[in-house]
C-alpha cells in the first residue's frame, strides 16, 4: 500500500493548535479526508477523522452527545455517561472513523503528511498560492452536474425529478390550485 497523493488545507488562524486539514489517497484508488494536523508539545502530529460518541436517552432512546445534560428529543435530564475511558481515565468523547491498525502504518502516514505539510507551508509563502485541497470539492460538483442517464433527452425532460429517498411527489391542495382573488390575504378563509 502506498500513499499516492496528499492534499493540505492550511488554517489561517495564528496561535491555534489546529494547523491544517488534509486528505490522503492510497494507491490512486482510496481517499481518506479530514485528517487534522495539530501542533503538539513535540511538534505537529496527525489526528485521524473522528465522530462524536453518543449515548441513548433512558426515556425515549434517542441519541445524544455524551456531555449533553438534556435529551435533544424529549428534554429529559440525562445522567453523566460512564462511557469508554482513555488511558488517563478521561471519558472518550470522540472515536476515530478510520485509523491505522499498527504503528508502522501510523508512522508512514504521519511522516508523509508532515512532509507534505511543510512543503505546503513553503508554497503558501509564494505569490499566487492556491490550495489544492479545495479542488476535491470542485471535482465532486462537476461529477454531480454531469447527468448520467440512459433515457432519451425528451424522456428525461418529461420524467418526474427525484425528491430524495423519503419524500413522495408533491401534491397541491385544492386551495393552492385556485387563482388568488382580491388583494393581500383575500381568499384565506374561503
Amino acid at each position: 500500500m502506498e500513499i499516492t497523493e496528499v492534499r493540505i488545507k492550511l488554517m489561517e488562524e495564528p496561535g491555534e493548535r489546529l494547523k491544517a486539514f488534509c486528505s490522503i489517497t492510497f494507491d490512486d484508488s482510496f481517499v481518506v479526508r479530514d485528517l487534522k494536523i495539530i501542533e503538539g508539545a513535540n511538534g505537529p502530529f496527525v489526528a485521524m477523522p473522528s465522530r462524536k460518541l453518543t449515548a441513548h436517552c433512558p426515556q425515549c432512546r434517542s441519541k445524544n452527545h455524551l456531555r449533553a445534560a438534556y435529551c435533544n428529543q424529549c428534554g429529559a435530564g440525562l445522567r453523566e455517561s460512564q462511557g469508554l475511558r482513555d488511558d488517563e481515565g478521561r471519558t472518550k468523547l470522540y472515536a476515530d472513523i478510520v485509523h491505522p491498525i499498527n504503528s508502522a502504518c501510523r508512522e508512514m502516514i504521519q511522516q508523509r503528511v508532515i512532509e507534505s505539510f511543510e512543503e505546503e507551508k513553503e508554497r503558501a509563502s509564494e505569490p499566487g498560492y492556491v490550495s489544492r485541497y479545495d479542488d476535491l470539492d470542485h471535482e465532486e460538483i462537476e461529477e454531480i452536474q454531469q447527468p448520467q442517464h440512459t433515457m432519451e433527452p425528451a424522456q428525461f425532460q418529461q420524467a418526474e425529478k427525484p425528491r430524495g429517498p423519503h419524500k413522495g411527489p408533491v401534491r397541491q391542495s385544492q386551495h393552492a390550485a385556485r387563482p388568488p382573488r382580491g388583494g393581500f390575504g383575500a381568499g384565506i378563509f374561503d
